[in-house]
């Protein structure tokens, strides 16, 4: 077998099961957390901090967002279980970057790591994020080039794969589709106030010597969870968030 084949294997693989890694870089970095200490010793610092890293995480989010908001149904990066594509994405956030959902996700996954402020455990999860996804990456495009041929090599050409080149931009082919956001990315939202939520209860927890809640952290988990919730019932008992084609 050869070594491209080796990686499509094991790309193939890996992308069945790509939502562990994030729930073993959680553990490990909460398990960091005993010795936690407020960055710079004060606790006004500490909670700039972790507005910060939010703000890096819902930047990661917002990519993301655009990018389903703009996408037609069936197309690659947008199945769960298996490689799948019924066409070709070209426009709108694909025609800077071949693979922007992965971008947004590892902006999600830097500001929910950076949440520690030790760069450590940081660049471990860092690195390990892209060690996971190059096989997946390098599946999808052997996917896409054997399903699309010459029109994958001309794009990928013009294209590069992780860092986006602005100059190529070329405008959304379908209009932008906030049901279609709402109905396939309440998910992500939710785990993103959850993995900060814990963080925060076990770093809080760490400096306090006792089991402590952050109640700005309660709070937004409290309204997460509602909207979660709400989302969910409309997705799965209601027509509410459907859009054809999408």
């Amino acid at each position: 077998m050869s070594l491209s084949e080796t990686l499509d294997r094991s790309g193939n693989w890996l992308f069945r099961w790509r939502a562990v890694p994030p729930l073993l870089a959680l553990a490990l970095l909460i398990l960091h957390l005993h010795d936690y200490h407020y960055l710079g010793g004060s606790k006004r610092i500490d909670d700039l901090w972790q507005a910060g890293c939010l703000l890096v995480a819902l930047a990661g989010l917002s990519l993301r967002a655009y990018v389903v908001g703009h996408t037609p149904k069936d197309t690659s990066g947008r199945n769960a279980r298996e490689q799948r594509a019924a066409s070709l994405n070209t426009t709108g956030l694909y025609s800077v970057v071949r693979h922007p959902l992965y971008v947004g996700n590892f902006l999600i996954y830097l500001g929910t790591v950076a949440f520690t402020h030790d760069p450590w455990p940081a660049t471990i999860c860092l690195l390990g994020y892209w060690l996971y996804y190059a096989p997946i990456m390098h599946a999808e495009e052997s996917f896409l080039r054997m399903r699309f041929g010459a029109q994958f090599g001309e794009w990928a050409g013009r294209t590069p794969a992780i860092v986006p080149a602005l100059h190529g931009w070329k405008p959304p082919s379908l209009p932008f589709s906030a049901r279609n956001v709402l109905r396939r990315e309440y998910n992500n939202v939710f785990s993103v106030l959850l993995a900060m939520f814990l963080l925060d209860t076990a770093s809080e927890s760490a400096v306090r010597g006792r089991f402590a809640l952050g109640p700005a952290w309660s709070l937004a988990l409290a309204a997460g969870f509602i909207g979660w919730l709400v989302l969910r019932t409309l997705k799965r008992h209601t027509e509410v968030l459907r859009v054809a084609g999408r």
